[in-house]
């Protein structure tokens, strides 16, 4: 059985050697990336083409898009889509009678 001690040398061995591993394959990937790029000519705009945020505004795609209004205030034209507070014009109302 093996001691602490010998674990902890074989624990520091395998992360150096993990280390070393990820530092070999990440320089391949960068020369294979690299060579892609100049391969087909292709710029920043290629690979990332909507900047920084592209990834967080891809995630939350839905977030902040617009609705089509379900209800119209025959009075003034004033719609609501029927999400959030109510307006006062319907409150109290048989909605119904205001939908589009």
């Amino acid at each position: 059985m093996t001691s602490y001690k010998e674990l902890l040398k074989q624990r520091e061995a395998l992360e150096q050697q993990i280390s070393e591993a990820r530092r070999r394959e990440l320089s391949d990937a960068v020369s294979q990336v690299r060579a892609l790029v100049a391969e087909f000519g292709l710029t920043a705009q290629d690979v990332f083409p909507a900047g920084r945020g592209a990834a967080k505004a891809a995630r939350s795609s839905t977030a902040g898009t617009k609705v089509a209004p379900k209800y119209r205030n025959p009075a003034t034209g004033e719609t609501w889509t029927g999400r959030g507070k109510a307006p006062r014009w319907i409150q109290n109302e048989s909605r119904e009678k205001f939908a589009i």
